[in-house]
């Protein structure tokens, strides 16, 4: 099972403040559990939403709105995608990260393929293994 986990941002992250040493150091060695006990696939922090936008759909019209975005609580700051076994391994995982008061995070399951049943037929299964293996080549 695979699950992304979203740091919600704050004042300090949407100020575009950037994490000290000490707390750099503390994520750092975290990470490095994650990777040794092979849950990490992926982990990144992310920009200020004043330096990000949004893109509005309604039919064909497209609306860009440019950041910064109001509800501070509602954006992502950074990001894991994990594998793991169970949410439960996943949150057992998420309480040993170094983060401090106030902090929020959110666990969310990643579909996969067999979540979607018949309804995802065989070439739009092998289609979507293509365009992974294509992503990883570049890389």
């Amino acid at each position: 099972m695979r699950f992304m986990v979203l740091v919600k941002a704050n004042k300090d992250s949407e100020a575009g403040i950037l994490p000290d040493e000490k707390i750099l150091t503390e994520m750092g060695k975290y990470n490095e559990e994650l990777a040794k006990a092979g849950v990490l696939l992926a982990a990144e922090g992310l920009q200020a939403s004043s330096k990000g936008a949004r893109v509005r759909f309604d039919g064909a019209k497209r609306t860009v709105i440019d950041g910064p975005f109001a509800e501070t609580k509602e954006l992502i700051a950074g990001f894991w995608l994990w594998q793991v076994k169970s949410k439960e391994e996943a949150i057992e995982w998420l309480k040993r990260a170094p983060f401090g008061g106030g902090t929020e995070v959110e666990i969310r399951q990643v579909f996969e393929p067999s979540d979607f049943g018949p309804a995802l037929k065989p070439e739009f299964r092998e289609q979507e293994e293509r365009l992974r293996q294509q992503a990883a080549a570049k890389r």
